[in-house]
């Protein structure tokens, strides 16, 4: 069974998963891509460049400057929006909800708590209170009373697919506005968060999610936020160290349904609905 571990708590180690399966994925797909490259020359004893239209080269460039720039245009989009939530025992990451100074996160980021000290990006640091908790989706909210609040764009989660491009934004290891980039791994996920909390319906990626960078921002290339990083997985076979390239996080549509019954409310009175991404998980 696959073990999870939270990413918040900047202060103290955590532990995420790493998998020898994942090692064999790695190698058997290098093989398969060493072979690709260079089946041609060895079927044909022809020069590799010969199988490469030659129109082909002068397009990368301008294809990887084309990307690099939406990478930097989403970062400068969603950074304002990615907070710093602090509290006693360690530290998370929270996303500007709304105008009003609401900021959702993960439960676990605040759990115990009921009074914070929240950073933004540019330094200042507000006082924030807890407006309610849904522990068993792994959310909650707080609110700030300030200025210079950015509230982020949440996306559709249920338009996603598979290797979809998307940003991890938020504080890890106290390195506060960090961003790694990975695509969608897998959708509809069900994955044990504790013995007595499993999240159903999460979405898996391969950006990096590490300490602290729970209750942050999975953004797509519209620089919208489509999950909340929440989770890393767990090797046992390996003393439970961290499986590169295996996070969770909770999709965009849960999180505003929740979210907002939590605003209105201050607790969640209907369970959110699957999103329909969850009919391709496994």
């Amino acid at each position: 069974m696959t073990r999870t571990s939270r990413s918040s708590d900047a202060n103290s180690p955590i532990p995420g998963r790493s998998a020898p399966p994942l090692l064999r994925a790695l190698l058997l797909g290098g093989s398969l891509l060493f072979a690709a490259c260079g089946t041609g020359a060895l079927a044909s004893g022809a020069p590799a460049a010969s199988a490469t239209p030659a129109a082909s080269a002068p397009a990368s460039p301008a294809i990887a400057g084309a990307l690099q720039n939406d990478f930097i245009n989403v970062v400068g989009r969603i950074n304002p929006s990615v907070v710093v939530i602090e509290t006693k025992t360690g530290l998370g990451s929270g996303v500007v909800f709304d105008a009003n100074g609401d900021i959702v996160t993960n439960n676990h980021v605040v759990a115990g708590s009921t009074s914070f000290t929240v950073t933004l990006t540019d330094g200042q640091k507000l006082d924030g209170k807890l407006v309610g908790t849904y522990p068993a989706g792994d959310l909650a909210v707080i609110h700030v009373t300030g200025s210079n609040l950015k509230p982020a764009t949440f996306g559709d989660s249920s338009k996603l697919v598979v290797g979809d491009i998307v940003l991890a934004v938020g504080n890890p290891l106290a390195l506060q506005g960090s961003v790694t980039q990975g695509i969608v791994s897998a959708l509809g996920r069900s994955v044990p968060e504790s013995s007595t909390v499993t999240l159903p319906d999460v979405i898996q990626t391969s950006a990096s999610i590490n300490p602290g960078n729970s209750g942050g921002a999975l953004v797509d290339l519209a620089g919208e936020v489509v999950g909340i990083p929440t989770l890393t997985a767990l090797d046992p076979e390996f003393s439970d160290i961290p499986a590169p390239g295996i996070g969770f996080a909770i999709p965009s549509n849960e999180v505003v349904d929740v979210a907002g019954q939590l605003i209105a409310n201050g607790r969640v009175t209907s369970t959110p609905a699957p999103s329909a991404s969850s009919a391709v998980g496994q």
